[in-house]
């Protein structure tokens, strides 16, 4: 059997998908298991074990994008799709190639181009995002099997290049390796104040013997060079300098790894690094990071969470939390996991 699987577009949803496609391999453990998603998500995937191969999207967004999808998914001669993504466009490309079994949320309209339509549950908006996925995933099979974390393995020699990159960057032997992602390419509102992590740095370099290394996309770079010009210890800025894959090794390297909310915290605690996430104007109930080792800091204001990716007051839910507070808890999960 040939199964393809449409993934999610955006980081944080993709590694919340893990669950579900590591229940479509228990469902399917003889099956082929392609992932169509886009080109980036190889970074995260690269070692999965429970996908057999990675077909990237291209030219998303566009008559053409979708004509080129289609033929190449024509090609395989799958026997079933599913649909991650609620797109009208993620259904017609299936639609189009031909597969005989398609399944998928009714969503924007596009029922007509399913032949197994899931209706939306009526919690979609109540529970985390992973029992959404797993839900879809469900309707193939036993409902009533453990619930699971998203795990991510990451292979020994791509962990031992990215020791290797940390220790080239400055990383010292015998110190702690903290990262922090002080950006967030999709919402202004989720950031917390440059300042403020500049100082929990300087804090966590100072007085908890740690190199502090700063992660994410090109797109956040100003954010970490804020950040480091007013920062009073030498910290160590990969923003930008690494691709996806490089960035998940790295996670898998660190003692500990602060953020907003943001998509390489759902890599962090996937890869089983202890996380933790400073959340303001978003709602940690559906989208938080899920692990073994994951701290989420909020501030309960009167209105969070708004979801709004730029807020018209005075940003109170993120401007409220000091660094203090944030470093007290980095300090608490350092000690307590180092025992």
């Amino acid at each position: 059997m040939k199964i393809v699987v449409r993934g999610a577009n955006w980081i944080g949803d993709a590694v919340m998908t893990i669950p579900a496609l590591r229940r479509l391999r228990k469902f399917f453990p003889d099956a082929v298991i392609s992932l169509h998603t886009r080109p980036w998500a190889e970074g995260v995937f690269r070692d999965a074990d429970f996908i057999d191969e990675i077909i990237p999207i291209t030219g998303r967004g566009s008559v053409s994008g979708v004509i080129d999808q289609y033929h190449i998914l024509r090609e395989q001669n799958f026997d079933l799709a599913i649909l991650f993504p609620n797109s009208f466009e993620s259904a017609l490309v299936a639609r189009l190639a031909r597969i005989p079994k398609r399944l998928g949320y009714s969503t924007e309209q596009r029922g007509f181009l399913l032949t197994d339509k899931v209706e939306v549950p009526s919690w979609k908006h109540e529970l985390h995002e992973s029992k959404y996925y797993l839900h879809l995933v469900d309707s193939l099979g036993d409902e009533s099997r453990s619930e699971e974390h998203p795990q991510l393995q990451v292979s020994e020699g791509r962990r031992f290049d990215a020791r290797r990159k940390l220790a080239d960057s400055g990383v010292r032997a015998g110190r702690k390796v903290v990262g922090i992602g002080a950006g967030s390419t999709n919402s202004l509102a989720k950031r917390w104040p440059a300042e403020n992590f500049s100082r929990l740095a300087d804090l966590l370099s100072a007085e908890q013997n740690a190199d502090v290394v700063f992660l994410g996309d090109e797109r956040e770079a100003g954010v970490s060079r804020s950040v480091l010009e007013t920062s009073r210890e030498n910290h160590i800025d990969l923003t930008g300098k690494t691709d996806l894959a490089t960035a998940t090794a790295i996670l898998s390297e660190l003692d500990l790894f602060l953020s907003n909310d943001m998509g390489l915290a759902h890599i962090a605690a996937a890869v089983g690094t202890p996380t933790i996430v400073i959340f303001g104007p978003t709602n940690e109930d559906t989208t938080r990071p899920l692990g073994p080792y994951v701290e989420i800091i909020r501030e309960p204001v009167e209105c969070s969470p708004c979801m709004l990716r730029e807020c018209p007051i005075d940003h109170r839910c993120m401007t409220r939390i000091s660094p203090e507070r944030v470093f007290e808890s980095a300090s608490k999960m350092l000690e307590t996991l180092a025992r």
